[in-house]
């Protein structure tokens, strides 16, 4: 059977607007993803046993719990194929880092086995499967930077400058559940128009209050914000800044603390894994 290596790319929240609550407990929001051609690399191999198989297991992440397996077996359920499949896992992004790492783990699951299983599902439907998972998978299936809206499944595909960032992981794991629903966030920031984020930015309403409740992020944004103009991506913990060129990244991740690490990525409008697929 055929094998397929895939990238999972990592994504940036060039902003994030809280707009309001909605009644079934999430929330309206507005930002943009800025998809990067940094992530990490599945192989993904077709079997006939039925079964699912991961490799390696994620250290303290239960099976049933690994977003790689569950969106396995959800396109296995979903379109009653008697296929398996072996994935090996090749981590780099973080785990509670904002930049998608989860999310895009389960999209490109779900894109390759749709490939190699032979099931060829629209990406409209790929997309609903991959919502069940996370609010952030649609954007990974469909593969393009992009404008969204709702709860983030709204998306508006945008071509966007290739810019370079420098990304910082902090050592610690932010919680999504947890700033959503804490008491502190704010939810009422006006909708803006795609025309006045391209003019003016954005900010994003997580940070100030994942800044009170990390220290480790408060560090790496005002250790960043000292080169150039840095944010936090999603509910964190990663924080990010635009940098002229990957050189000029490079520089400043050369000069950052030793406990700090990072990378320096391309924002890219088409998702790599969606070049792997059609043999770009």
């Amino acid at each position: 059977m055929a094998t397929l290596t895939l990238t999972a790319p990592a994504k940036l929240n060039l902003f994030l607007h809280i707009t309001g609550r909605r009644d079934d407990g999430y929330h309206n929001l507005q930002t943009v993803f800025q998809l990067l051609d940094h992530g990490d690399t599945l192989d993904i191999a077709a079997t006939e046993t039925g079964e699912i198989r991961i490799i390696p297991e994620l250290a303290d992440v239960p099976l049933k719990d690994n977003l790689i397996y569950k969106a396995a077996r959800l396109l296995q359920q979903h379109s009653h194929c008697p296929k398996g499949a072996d994935i090996t896992l090749h981590k780099v992004l973080p785990m509670g880092g904002g930049i998608g790492g989860g999310s895009s783990d389960a999209a490109t699951t779900l894109l390759g086995l749709n490939q190699l299983w032979g099931l060829n599902l629209p990406l409209e439907e790929l997309a609903n499967l991959g919502r069940q998972l996370g609010a952030d998978v649609p954007v990974f299936i469909h593969g393009r930077s992009a404008w969204a809206e709702g709860i983030g499944e709204q998306l508006t595909p945008l071509d966007l400058p290739e810019d370079y960032f420098v990304v910082l992981t902090p050592d610690c794991h932010v919680a999504t559940a947890k700033i959503f629903s804490h008491k502190g966030l704010t939810r009422d920031t006006p909708v803006i128009k795609v025309a006045a984020f391209l003019e003016q930015g954005g900010h994003n309403d997580c940070q100030p209050l994942v800044q009170n409740l990390y220290p480790e992020v408060d560090k790496a944004l005002n250790w960043l914000v000292k080169f150039a103009d840095a944010k936090m991506t999603g509910t964190g913990a990663c924080v990010f800044a635009k940098v002229d060129s990957q050189e000029q990244g490079q520089k400043i991740l050369e000069q950052a603390p030793n406990n700090l690490k990072g990378f320096v990525a391309k924002g890219v409008n088409l998702s790599p894994t969606h070049r792997q697929l059609s043999g770009q």
